[in-house]
């Protein structure tokens, strides 16, 4: 007889099929029978799932996780919220070979400090755990944790090119034919291994963070076509999964390289998932452009199996001063990004010099004042970066004046400009502000030198946030469903104190529930069975022999759930740093994996984190993964 039965849940299996109302039965790490009114005995335990909504285990596609999971390995983020699934080692990063400490290189912390703004003294402890040396050594450390999620691990292209090049050499040259030999015998023995994929990157914000290479991309960035082509063959031979970004400011080269997709031009079709189809602030066309790149790859004519991703949140970032996600897309940011986080005195040196204040003024009026293309292109919301640029959008979250708090910072400015207009007399919201005002260039130009001043003033005191992408919901739900698209780009274990996605599936059911139940079981398939077959892995369906990943939503709570209000700041002891995070409570009343059960009435088992639940998950046609289902 059944360990578990879940009773009389609204069964939602993953396929995208009408839901019913129906009993699961778990027997060891399996499910076991799915049906009305199965049978129990008593030492089966019964969970009422009366009027909740019964699913697969989410997945989240696009993580960085694997840097959490050598620190906190049950990965508690991510199974509050239904996950149980996570894909590692994306964007060209991770931690594969080891810690590749040679010679002086220090490839963790120098590839992620930046990329994916994490603090060095954290990277700097996962990368002294990282004692293998290959990527079979990997798997079995990953076999060895005590991993909540299961976990899916990609081959990261910057740490390719740093194992057979070294860091310094594969940012300074093209490989040598042997060397470029010796990467394509990597990703096969990689393949064979059972990864699931291959990722690399092109974003061109993303910079090394430590010296002589502070002026550099990440490795991956310096691969040619030919290199890119000849890795993506072996991943292609596999029919496994190639992860990307693209380059947003060499369009010519986003096409030649996306086609690598296309079956009729390579013989077979090679599976890409691209980041990201967001509905950017500064420029609506991103997301057009998006969809209309991969409806003509996926076309009768070229044959690809393309996919973007979709974030199904508002892209919110927090910022430290001018220190954020996005800042290393300006040059004029990113001299103050290329300092380390703690050297203030270097960035007061940055925001006092004449040259660096001259360039940055003409970049932060660029397309405000008279009549240019560039204010032509501003209006139209057709810029060309990401960052807004725009006071009212940069909300204050934390600084020195506690009732700033929750304003733009537009409305400070504005009494800032009364207060200098009418000598003092209004304007100041108190005697503390009025003192800090006083401080101030009298007059001030313009929002420009507002905001100079802040930066010398309170440098990372000043922490602000700002929302610079998907602000429409109704796009959002759009992007969502879209057929060229699948959800993800959580980013999941990155950017610890900017941004928090790890409730990005949850936010995908909220906005389908409002359609229907329909809707909910397109949304399911497509945060479960979808993906999972996409990245040809077994998971993500309810059905006998499956492993018993199951996670159960209570409807009445995430209708009534606003994702905008949960957002808090923690400090996660096991990374000895600041973390945000958005936990909806009552949403998720119970999470299963293999079996076991690691998340009910908003506690974690007692033994989570200290015993493996989930596992290290190959491609389906690997031998480990045997079992017929």
């Amino acid at each position: 007889m059944a360990d578990i039965v879940y009773r009389n849940g609204i069964l939602f299996d993953g396929s995208g099929g009408a839901p019913l109302i129906s009993d699961v039965a778990v027997t060891g790490d399996r499910i076991t029978a799915i049906g009305p009114g199965l049978a129990t005995d008593e030492g089966t335990t019964e969970i009422d799932c009366r009027g909740l909504w019964l699913m697969p285990g989410l997945l989240d596609i696009h993580t960085h996780l694997d840097l959490e999971v050598e620190l906190s390995p049950e990965l508690p983020e991510v199974v509050r919220h239904g996950t149980t699934t996570v894909v590692m080692g994306n964007c060209s990063i991770g931690v594969i070979y080891g810690h590749q400490r040679r010679d002086g290189e220090d490839p963790i912390v120098d590839c992620f400090a930046r990329v994916e703004n994490m603090p060095k003294t954290v990277l700097g402890r996962v990368a002294d755990t990282c004692t293998w040396t290959d990527s079979a050594g990997y798997l079995d450390h990953l076999e060895s944790l005590p991993l909540g999620p299961n976990v899916v691990p990609l081959i990261p292209h910057s740490m390719l090119r740093i194992e057979v090049m070294g860091l310094n050499q594969s940012v300074g040259r093209r490989p040598t034919r042997q060397e470029l030999s010796r990467m394509e015998r990597l990703l096969d023995l990689g393949m064979s291994q059972g990864y699931a994929g291959f990722s690399t990157d092109a974003l061109p914000f993303h910079f090394l963070a430590n010296a002589p290479n502070k002026k550099k991309k990440i490795p991956t960035q310096y691969a040619g076509f030919k290199e890119l082509s000849r890795l993506t063959s072996v991943v292609r031979r596999y029919g496994r999964v190639w992860q990307a970004t693209p380059s947003k400011d060499n369009i010519p080269a986003v096409v030649r390289s996306f086609l690598l997709t296309s079956g009729r031009l390579y013989g077979r079709p090679l599976k890409t998932t691209v980041l990201a189809a967001l509905d950017l602030r500064t420029n609506r066309s991103a997301v057009s452009l998006c969809l209309l790149l991969s409806a003509i790859l996926n076309s009768r004519l070229l044959g690809g199996v393309f996919r973007f991703q979709a974030l199904s949140s508002s892209f919110r970032i927090w910022s430290d001063g001018a220190i954020n996600p996005i800042a290393d897309e300006i040059p004029e940011l990113r001299a103050l990004n290329e300092l380390e986080l703690a050297d203030r005195q270097g960035r007061a040196r940055i925001l006092n010099d004449p040259a660096w204040i001259e360039a940055f003024r003409k970049m932060w009026v660029k397309g405000k004042k008279g009549w240019s293309l560039a204010r032509l292109m501003r209006r139209l919301r057709l810029e060309d970066v990401v960052l807004t640029r725009r006071l009212e959008d940069m909300v204050v979250a934390e600084c020195p004046l506690p009732h700033w708090a929750g304003e733009t910072l537009a409305a400070p400015c504005r009494r800032l400009r009364t207060a200098q207009a009418s000598k003092g007399r209004r304007g100041p919201a108190n005697d503390a502000e009025a003192a800090f005002f006083a401080g101030f260039p009298d007059p001030i130009q313009d929002d420009a030198d507002f905001l100079l001043h802040l930066l010398r003033e309170w440098d990372t005191d000043l922490r602000w946030e700002t929302t610079i992408a998907n602000r429409d919901e109704a796009t959002v739900r759009k992007l969502l469903f879209h057929d060229q698209t699948l959800p993800g780009f959580n980013d999941s274990g990155a950017h610890l104190a900017n941004i928090a996605f790890y409730d990005g599936n949850l936010r995908t059911l909220k906005m389908a529930q409002r359609e229907g139940l329909q809707r909910v079981s397109l949304a399911v398939h497509r945060l479960t069975g979808l993906p999972a077959e996409f990245f040809g892995i077994k998971a993500g369906r309810v059905r006998v022999g499956a492993q018993a990943d199951l996670c159960v939503v209570d409807p009445v709570a995430l209708q009534k759930w606003n994702p905008e209000s949960t957002y808090h700041f923690i400090d996660r002891r096991q990374f000895g740093c600041r973390q945000v995070v958005n936990r909806p409570q009552g949403v998720v009343r119970n999470v299963m994996i293999a079996g076991r059960m690691a998340w009910a009435d908003d506690r974690y088992a007692p033994e989570f984190g200290q015993h493996a639940y989930g596992r290290v998950v190959r491609a389906k046609d690997h031998a480990r993964e045997c079992d017929p289902v």
